[in-house]
Parts: C-alpha cells; structure tokens; sequence
C-alpha cells in the first residue's frame, strides 16, 4: 500500500478527514429523517385529511355564502312583490299572490335550497375522511400483527 491513498499530496490532514465525516454523517441523518417521513404513513395519512378538512370547511363556508345570497335576494324580491302587490288596493289577494308568484323570487328560494341539498362535495368529503380514517386503522392492525 502506499502512503498516499491515491492522492498526489502527502498525508490527508487528520482534522479535515473528521470534518468530512462529520459532514457525512450529519449528511445521512437528514437522509434517514427525509425516509422515515416518507415511510410514516400515518403521519402522511393525518397530515392529507387535515388538507382535506380544511378544503371543506372553505367548500362550506362558501357554499353557505351564496345560499345566503340567494336568500337575501330571494326575501327582497318577496318583499318587493308583496309591497308592489299591497300598495296598489285593486288587487284582490289571488292577483297579490300571482305576482309573487310571477316575480319568481319563491322559485329562486327553492332552487338555492336544492343546490345546497345536491351539492356532493360536503358528501365526498365526510366519504373521503371516512375511508381515510378506515385505512389508518387497517395500517395501524397490520403492524401490530
């Protein structure tokens, strides 16, 4: 064997070859955490529904905004069909309630209504969690056996 250790120079310096294991092997602890964290499936399962609650509580909330809106809307259109329909002191209430019923705003009340109850993301969502949680288990069973 020779002296060198196929360098040109002379000696490796000794604190240098420390530093340089030093470095490697702070090198391969991160390497490793890097893994166990990609290896951690329930840890990687929790952090997706977490994700996954928060897209619903914004799905929610927004679909909660708008059935508001079209309520709001819906209830000044009433008002405005019934205040049309009372102040003029021919119409009978039959003609009164044809004109809300011609001022569509009922219909809107219904249709936002429906739109929330046929709306399928809160539905996808409770499904997804569900499974979500259904599948920790099934890991968590498969480890301890």
């Amino acid at each position: 064997m020779s002296q060198t250790n196929g360098s040109s120079g002379g000696k490796p310096d000794v604190e240098a070859l420390r530093a340089e294991i030093k470095q490697t092997r702070a090198d391969l602890g991160e390497t490793v955490e890097a893994l166990t964290a990609k290896v951690d499936v329930p840890a990687r399962v929790k952090e997706q529904l977490e994700l996954s609650k928060q897209k619903v509580k914004t799905q929610v909330t927004e679909a909660g905004e708008k059935v508001r809106d079209a309520a709001l809307t819906a209830s000044d259109k009433v008002r405005h069909a019934a205040a049309h329909a009372s102040a003029s002191a021919r119409d009978t209430p039959t003609q009164a309630r044809g004109r809300v019923r011609d001022s569509a705003a009922l219909e809107k009340a219904h249709n936002a209504t429906d739109q929330v109850r046929r709306n399928p993301i809160p539905m996808a969502a409770v499904l997804a969690g569900v499974a979500a949680i259904v599948g920790v288990i099934l890991i968590v069973r498969g480890r301890r056996r």
